[in-house]
């Protein structure tokens, strides 16, 4: 496991850049929203600890994990001005082949959006055997995944900023 004995949020504070003039989108999965929930926290919190206004974090709500393809779409078009968007979601093995599905379709929904739109969408979407797992990682002994997709949030919209032609 990649996060085996790792805390997600850990990081040299010093390598991420001022978020002040950034906007940002979150799109959060209402399902498993007490996972959700902890890594919307995560992701908020540390895009304001790098200067991030609140006025330019806007957060959208979806039923589920699979909605988040169709919300971050949406939102692309919808906030041309936006400089980065989070994706947060919690897929839970369950007793199915559910799981597989949703966590594929997911992955391949955000990585199409990332090749298509000109917005960058951070993939913060856990994938775990259990419940315990999805704590761990959403502000639990594990640290938060939302910070450091708020990191990564950070850094693509530095990047794409310099990009620009």
């Amino acid at each position: 496991m990649a996060t085996k004995n790792q805390n997600l949020s850990s990081y040299n504070k010093d390598g991420v850049p001022n978020a002040k003039e950034f906007r940002f989108g979150i799109v959060v999965s209402e399902w498993n929203g007490a996972i959700t929930e902890g890594m919307f926290q995560g992701a908020f919190d540390t895009l304001k600890e790098h200067g991030a206004i609140n006025d330019n974090i806007v957060r959208w709500n979806v039923p589920g994990s699979f909605e988040l393809i169709y919300g971050c779409k949406r939102m692309q078009k919808s906030y041309d001005m936006l400089d980065a968007i989070i994706a947060i979601g919690s897929i839970i093995q369950g007793e199915t082949k559910h799981f597989d599905f949703v966590c594929a379709g997911v992955t391949q929904g955000i990585k199409a959006l990332n090749l298509q739109g000109e917005i960058p969408v951070i993939f913060c979407v856990l994938t775990d055997e259990t419940m315990q797992q999805a704590i761990d990682r959403s502000g639990g002994k594990h640290g938060n995944k939302g910070t450091e997709a708020a990191v990564a949030a950070i850094k693509m919209a530095q990047l794409k900023k310099e990009s620009k032609f």
